[in-house]
């Protein structure tokens, strides 16, 4: 189940890259990072009172878990999120997408040092399995002679940034991991994080009624896109979440990075190609698929 879960969410995130490649072409991502915000919580409330009417047990509220949440939120959804935007400026998408595929070994890490998570030989082997495939997905030519090169300050600043982003995202997965052990409440928890994460982007917002205008005149498409991507980012929030109950919570960000499995067939066939994916970036995607294969049948 966990396994399933963390591939949804996979599939959830696949899609938010894919719609926010879209997205960024018709809207500042500035003012597309307020609507995500948005939707984020008021797709996670709907889906909630949906969960109010089909479950089972009452909800009971735990304060602890909910401020778990809550740190989580900030540290993973605000942070990591705004930090990756700055890193994708800084490092350029292809360098920044080496740097995020190392997530899950942060994740790893803080798992171990925070909360005592421990992974078996297998497991580890796994995981270097998959990650080593992440790293080989990314075509060589992308990585070589991409046009944003930077170098000196600018790049050991880019490096920075690229370290608090995967740092940001790890603290925010073992935070709500660790809520969860005791309060399995995904979809609620998500609100709760989602909504923390909200309230910074309006407190370090000095001109937010300027940014409601330029939402206003944007391009109504590209307003549409980033709904969706809000959608999409509420959906595999949920689902990892939910996934860190029945396993590992390094494990089940591990599945959730491998984003490539979906994103290469849509390049392939739909972009024709446009990504220059070849026969390395093939034997990396079958390195995870492997891995992500043992993994479900271990």
């Amino acid at each position: 189940m966990g396994v399933t879960l963390s591939l949804l969410s996979m599939l959830c995130f696949g899609s938010n890259i894919l719609l926010s490649r879209l997205a960024m072409g018709r809207m500042p991502v500035e003012l597309g990072f307020f609507i995500v915000m948005v939707v984020n919580v008021a797709f996670a409330g709907l889906a909630f009172a949906v969960e109010l009417m089909l479950r089972d047990t009452p909800f009971v509220w735990h304060t602890e878990e909910a401020l778990w949440f809550a740190a989580g939120g900030v540290v993973g959804t605000y942070l990591g999120r705004r930090f990756m935007f700055d890193m994708v400026r800084t490092l350029g998408p292809a360098r920044s997408s080496v740097v995020h595929s190392s997530a899950p070994a942060f994740t790893l890490l803080a798992a171990w040092l925070l909360i005592g998570e421990k992974l078996g030989a297998y497991e580890l082997m796994l995981m270097a399995l998959v990650i080593l495939g992440l790293w080989i997905t990314q075509p060589v030519e992308q990585r070589a002679a991409g046009e944003h090169r930077p170098s000196g300050k600018v790049l050991k600043r880019g490096v920075l940034i690229g370290l608090a982003t995967v740092i940001g995202f790890a603290l925010g997965n073992v935070l709500r991991g660790y809520a969860m052990r005791t309060w399995n409440e995904a979809i609620f928890g998500t609100i709760i994080a989602s909504t923390a994460a909200l309230i910074c982007v309006f407190a370090t917002t000095p001109d937010w009624r300027g940014a409601w205008r330029g939402i206003k005149s944007a391009d109504r498409k590209g307003r549409w896109l980033f709904a969706a991507c809000g959608v999409a980012t509420a959906g595999g929030a949920m689902f990892v979440v939910s996934a860190m109950h029945f396993m590992e919570i390094s494990l089940a960000v591990l599945v959730t990075h491998t984003t490539p499995l979906m994103i290469f067939p849509v390049s392939l066939f739909v972009f024709k190609n446009r990504e220059g994916l070849s026969g390395r970036t093939a034997v990396g995607a079958g390195m995870v698929l492997l891995g992500i294969t043992l993994l479900a049948l271990r």
